[in-house]
């Protein structure tokens, strides 16, 4: 496991493409979203130098589930449930529920506090819980096995790990 180089790390996301299951350690993780950042800044690139939009995009798509699945192993790997990745989104999601309609309807200039007052408590809601989530990410995960499988580190286990 000490031997896998930082591209190996990036890539196992990939070779377990929509794998839920089991527990991915901060390694995997962080060089997985190291890599994806990086191909972002050259996808950025090439859209601006090109008019390849609809190619491009398609692999951010391609990207979303191998994306979903590493964080539900990470937080796995720190005895956290997957359904920690929705925390943000539920709050940003009431808030812009809040914001939509003051918009549309042209009343968001009249009383700007009474339409986006209670729509930015739930956006700040929402970071907060952004932040508790990059926590448990960067948090080491749990020595020897937990409810969701074998430490990954541990040398006894890696022909199941990487099985």
């Amino acid at each position: 496991m000490e031997d896998l180089s930082p591209i190996d790390w990036a890539l196992r996301p990939m070779k377990r493409y929509a794998d839920f299951s089991g527990r991915a350690p901060r390694a995997e993780y962080w060089w997985f979203w190291l890599g994806y950042m990086a191909l972002n800044i050259v996808i950025q690139i090439l859209t601006r130098i090109s008019t390849m939009f609809g190619l491009l995009g398609l692999v951010y798509l391609a990207l979303i589930i191998p994306m979903i699945a590493v964080g539900v192993r990470r937080l796995h790997d720190t005895n956290r449930s997957g359904w920690w990745l929705l925390a943000p989104a539920v709050p940003y999601l009431i808030g812009f529920a809040l914001i939509f309609p003051a918009i549309m309807s042209g009343t968001a200039s009249a009383n700007p506090f009474l339409n986006f007052g209670p729509a930015m408590v739930f956006m700040l809601i929402g970071f907060v819980m952004a932040i508790a989530v990059f926590v448990f990410t960067v948090l080491p995960g749990t020595k020897g096995a937990n409810r969701f499988g074998p430490d990954p580190y541990d040398p006894s286990n890696l022909e199941e790990v990487f099985a």
